[in-house]
């Protein structure tokens, strides 16, 4: 926890990124996930959500700032204006804009899906990002690529599934990993995905609706990507309502194989979640890789 002469630094901080004066009137701890501790402080007319982490992680935040004023720029869908980033007290900073938050309805599912289209149909000729960042806290490298195939061997599933081996995970999960991540132009041989500008870690818990009735997304981990594993990992814990997936594919329809391939591209989160949070991650690693393995036999 800052003490309050740190948050008054973060105060004169916010005071020069937005250019006007911004005094502190109270302070109350929110949700954060489960990687930081998180904030919303309040002055007389603005306030702002701010997150807290080591120092050492100040790389994650200022990655996370540039995510999310890239998706700014594309005015495609709302997601929390970025103030600014630092370090301050061993603690690395992040301040957003704060976003009142209310429950959605199927108007609102039905515009996130067709605004989350238009986002992914900004692209770039490569696959990848201008700068490293993270997913939840595990590294993500994002070094640009023209081969989407490569960039997922190399920079996504075979990065989890090193990590996996490091953390003495089965060495059939690693091998029948391995066995797959050599096959996987099987799952392409009619597709060939453009480079989409993904959220990249788009779950029920970072999307919502604000009080006016906005689609936000948030916590991004974004690079440039088969837009396809955006929508794959959005069926993911939970997943979003068909009103979504129908406004979405109305404006941007998916390809056929997208029902086998969604399978390996939500692998990379479930073995990220196993580096992560432990071994109750590996049966469904395992029989993720077991059942692509079946569809190349």
């Amino acid at each position: 926890m800052l003490n309050n002469s740190d948050w008054q630094t973060i105060a004169l901080q916010i005071e020069r990124a937005i250019k006007q004066p911004f005094k502190i009137s109270n302070i109350q701890a929110v949700s954060g996930g489960c990687i930081n501790s998180a904030y919303l402080i309040q002055g007389q007319a603005n306030s702002y959500f701010i997150k807290l982490n080591q120092a050492h992680l100040i790389a994650m935040f200022e990655a996370e700032f540039a995510g999310l004023k890239e998706i700014t720029e594309t005015q495609s869908i709302r997601v929390p204006k970025p103030v600014l980033s630092g370090v301050i007290n061993n603690h690395a900073f992040l301040v957003l804009e704060a976003i009142t938050l209310a429950n959605g309805n199927s108007q609102s599912d039905q515009q996130l899906g067709q605004q989350l289209a238009t986002l992914h149909r900004f692209k770039q000729p490569f696959f990848g990002w201008h700068t490293d960042n993270t997913i939840g806290s595990t590294p993500q490298q994002n070094n640009a690529s023209d081969n989407w195939l490569s960039f997922w061997q190399h920079k996504r599933l075979g990065f989890q599934l090193a990590l996996a081996e490091k953390n003495a995970y089965s060495s059939k999960l690693i091998q029948s990993g391995e066995k797959l991540n050599s096959s996987l132009d099987y799952f392409f041989t009619d597709y060939a995905p453009h480079p989409s500008l993904l959220h990249g870690d788009l779950w029920s818990g970072n999307a919502a609706i604000s009080e006016h009735g906005e689609p936000v997304i948030y916590d991004p981990a974004c690079y440039y990507g088969d837009r396809e594993t955006d929508i794959a990992m959005t069926e993911l814990f939970g997943g979003f309502s068909p009103h979504f997936y129908q406004a979405y594919n109305d404006s941007y329809p998916l390809h056929p194989g997208y029902e086998i391939r969604k399978t390996l591209y939500n692998l990379y989160h479930i073995l990220n979640h196993l580096n992560l949070f432990g071994a109750s991650y590996q049966q469904q690693a395992q029989n993720m890789i077991d059942s692509l393995l079946a569809e190349i036999s």
